[in-house]
């Protein structure tokens, strides 16, 4: 064998175990406990395995741009402006140079998956996603990059949005991403999106609902047009802030309207912490929407990371497992099931909504392992546990050192 990873503490059909996991090339190759092979060897020391974590909603393009912007309100329409003002100077090799930076943080964190999304637009064209097209080549080593080509700035109010997004499209973007919030026809932007998705088979991920009120939610149109197209389990909506100002009655039937038409939630808790709430002076509300009852309803959902380091969210490492720590902060979660969940939410959970069909510790699966300094999920929600090494499809990524401490007796 290649690698025999030995002492390993994986989730299977959930239920903790401990094994040994063999690789052979870029796969795994045998996966038992005490198992009987030769190679060389890596002791987990009974810390938590993953098969990576995974990132289903970042901005690599408009990463890393404080230094460019001004935050003053705090608030979304600020956030828009003084981005669409600094793309205009963005180059493919400064959006490359930005990107690489936060997409290094990621890897050294533990993520192997990630869907960025790329802006299309007259102002911008095609700068964005030539720079990250060449980024996904060349970090194909530490991690699968998926493109989702959307119109952050509107597309039926702005015209040749829509022929950059299906060039984005026929260009191999695997994903189709809206903003209806910021279009002067919101429903028509959500018809004309799943229009051009049928057209490509392309996954659908739209940003939704982000606002400090209840008015013109767009979340139950989205499931009737999921229905209608027949899209069920290919469309994801981030933010929905809106519904985390709904009463529980109001809550559980929109939840359950979502896991009845297939459609995914991310919760972006960082960004919607930044943005949301700036109107009140006291009873500030969240803004964040709380996954526990959407996945008892079935619903599939993910906690992601969506910006760093830019108007929209002036913070960020690139940590999955410290935003599932911010979510659970936020939302009041610490039954240990619940704090379990977390660490699913940016990992099988995060493959489900992204269609990952190879994901997972298997027997013929792709080598994807990263070692969790915990010995069980919940812990290493809890403790914000930092992963120690990574193997992408059998080739070491990333590795950090835990902490010594140097007693000085005296």
């Amino acid at each position: 064998m290649d690698l025999i990873v030995r002492d390993a503490r994986i989730l299977r059909d959930g239920e903790l175990t401990s094994v040994d996991i063999a690789v052979q090339g870029r796969t795994i190759a045998a996966i038992a406990p005490a198992l009987a092979a030769d190679g060389p060897e890596l002791n987990a020391e009974g810390c938590l395995v993953v098969p990576g974590l995974i990132e289903t909603h970042i901005h690599l393009d408009k990463t890393c741009i404080l230094d460019r912007c001004r935050i003053e309100e705090g608030t979304v329409a600020e956030a828009v402006r003084e981005t669409a003002a600094a793309k205009r100077g963005f180059t493919a090799e400064d959006t490359y140079a930005r990107g690489k930076k936060t997409l290094e943080r990621c890897i050294s964190h533990g993520t192997m998956r990630m869907r960025t999304h790329v802006e299309l637009d007259p102002g911008i064209g095609l700068i964005g996603l030539e720079a990250i097209e060449q980024l996904a080549r060349d970090y194909e080593w530490a991690i699968d990059l998926e493109l989702c080509v959307f119109p952050q700035e509107g597309m039926t109010n702005y015209p040749g949005t829509e022929e950059l997004l299906i060039e984005g499209l026929r260009r191999g973007a695997r994903t189709i991403g809206a903003v209806p919030y910021f279009d002067s026809d919101p429903r028509k932007q959500i018809d004309r999106i799943f229009e051009i998705a049928r057209e490509f088979d392309a996954e659908i991920d739209m940003h939704l609902d982000l606002a400090e009120t209840t008015q013109n939610m767009q979340v139950e149109y989205v499931c009737r047009k999921t229905e209608e197209f027949g899209r069920g389990g290919r469309v994801a909506v981030g933010h929905v802030t809106q519904m985390s100002l709904l009463p529980a009655q109001r809550f559980n039937e929109i939840a359950t309207r979502l896991a009845s038409a297939g459609v995914a939630v991310t919760i972006l808790p960082s960004t919607d912490l930044h943005l949301m709430g700036r109107s009140h002076d006291h009873a500030v509300p969240r803004g964040v929407v709380p996954a526990e009852p959407l996945r008892r309803s079935g619903v599939t959902c993910s906690i992601s990371t969506n910006n760093v380091l830019n108007p929209f969210t002036p913070y960020g490492d690139g940590s999955l497992i410290r935003m599932a720590n911010l979510y659970a902060n936020v939302c009041h979660v610490s039954r240990p099931s619940d704090l379990a969940g977390c660490l699913d939410m940016v990992t099988a959970s995060a493959a489900r909504l992204m269609r990952l069909d190879d994901y997972g510790i298997r027997v013929g699966a792709p080598a994807d392992l990263v070692c969790i300094d915990a010995n069980n999920p919940t812990d290493a929600v809890a403790t914000l546990a930092q992963p120690l090494w990574g193997f992408k499809r059998g080739r070491k990524s990333f590795t950090r050192p835990r902490v010594e401490l140097h007693h000085h007796f005296h």
